[in-house]
Order: C-alpha cells, then structure tokens, then sequence
C-alpha cells in the first residue's frame, strides 16, 4: 500500500481541503506556519530550571496539522527564512542571526525540528493525532528526534556527557509539559472539527434531519348537499313516479 492510499485527512486537510485551489492552498498554509513558528519562538514562559520557549511545540503540533509534506516544506521554510538573517529563531538577535546562529550550538536542534516535522507529519497522515494516546506518541517521539539532534551536535563541540548535562537534562521538565499539551490540544481539535462536520445545514439537530416542516394540508371542499340530504326523506319513502 503506497503513501497516497494509506494516508487519512489531516486537521488541515478537514479544514481547507487539499483539492481546492491546491498551490495557493499550499502557499498560505506554508506562509501561516512560518509565522506561527517565528511567534511561538519569541514566547519566553517562565519555568524551571530554565525557562521555556514555545518554538518545540510549535513544530510538533504544526507538523501534526499539516501532515509530512507541507508540514516539513513549512519548517524549511522557517529555517531558510532565518538563514536569510530574519531573527526568527529563539533568542535571535540577541544570539545572533542567520547562518552564524544556525551553525552555532543550536544547530542540532533546528536539523533536528526537519527531521521531526517529516516523522509526526506522517504519523498525523496515518491519524495518530486524532486520539490522545496516539497524538502523545507522535510528539514523545517527535521530541526524542529534536533532543537527540541538539545532543549529538554538542557532543561534537563539548563531548557527550556535557552535551546531556547541558543540552538536554535542564529542558526535559519544559518539553514534557509541551508534549502533554500536544496531545491533548490535537485531539480536542479533531473534536472540534468533527462536530462542525455532523452538524447538518442550517444548524438543524440530528434528530430531526432539517427540521422540515410538514406541508400544510389543503382543505377537502364541502360536497354538494342534494335536496334530500339537505331536508331528509320523505316519511312515505322516495318518490318513485307512482303510488307508494
């Protein structure tokens, strides 16, 4: 069974769906994860022992939305988009912008968020984003591709046992709150999306499909009263043109 047959609608799918103006549909939604990917990076939410930054979610959950292909063509785009010098990554410019920031001690992360978009995106193609065992899967292993990246290319620059301590170990507590926020924000999603989907037209309820009023009844004229019904027979019996 090839991918296009094995692959199920994602959330963006059911809401802008694939067929309808396919390249402009895709440019949007490319354009729209980039932005949210350059927001979330910005958020700083305080936490312990480090403070946390949204941009992991972001590129779990949005991968999710999308499914392998767009989701992954959306990260590549936010990374060249950095590359270009926008300081669009977390911590930029205050780190430092463009390449010079990519090749620093983040790099491994930000190869690390490709590699991770292409493997929730085909999960959520699969729809392991629709329930929230499923969903919770795809970010824990989505996550473990990103810390795995970001570990191996500082153990390259300060050996692997300072890359966990200092790469991975201090961000754990953070990513596993965005990861239980992931799975349960992707499922309710798909609730959402699936509700709006049975509800029929014109916001009729389902046990009473449109609610069609019955066709009012057109009244049966009166028939005609004959003589002898409007008075009754006579009490000698009906006329028969002779003697009773």
């Amino acid at each position: 069974m090839n991918h296009r047959q094995s692959r199920v609608p994602t959330l963006a799918d059911a809401l802008w769906p694939a067929d309808v103006f396919s390249g402009l549909r895709a440019a949007v939604l490319v354009v729209l994860g980039v932005l949210v990917l350059a927001t979330l990076a910005s958020v700083h939410v305080p936490f312990w022992p480090v403070p946390m930054t949204l941009q992991t979610l972001a590129v779990l959950a949005l991968a999710a939305v999308y499914g392998c292909r767009l989701g992954t063509a959306a990260v590549l785009a936010y990374l060249l988009v950095g590359a270009a010098g926008m300081p669009v990554f977390a911590g930029t410019p205050g780190r430092g912008v463009g390449l010079a920031y990519m090749t620093g001690p983040t790099g491994g992360y930000l190869l690390g968020f490709v590699l991770a978009a292409a493997l929730v995106g085909a999960l959520a193609d699969r729809g392991w984003d629709r329930r929230l065992f499923g969903a919770g899967m795809a970010m824990t292993l989505g996550l473990a591709v990103i810390m795995g990246g970001g570990w191996a290319w500082l153990a390259t620059l300060m050996g692997p046992v300072e890359a966990l301590a200092a790469g991975v170990v201090p961000f754990l507590p953070a990513e596993v709150v965005k990861v239980c926020l992931g799975m349960c924000l992707l499922p309710a999603l798909w609730t959402l999306v699936e509700r709006r989907r049975d509800r029929p037209a014109g916001g009729a309820s389902p046990a009473s499909p449109g609610c069609a009023h019955p066709a009012p009844q057109r009244p049966t004229p009166p028939r005609p009263r004959t003589a002898s019904a409007a008075w009754g027979s006579p009490p000698w019996g009906p006329w028969r043109g002779g003697r009773a």
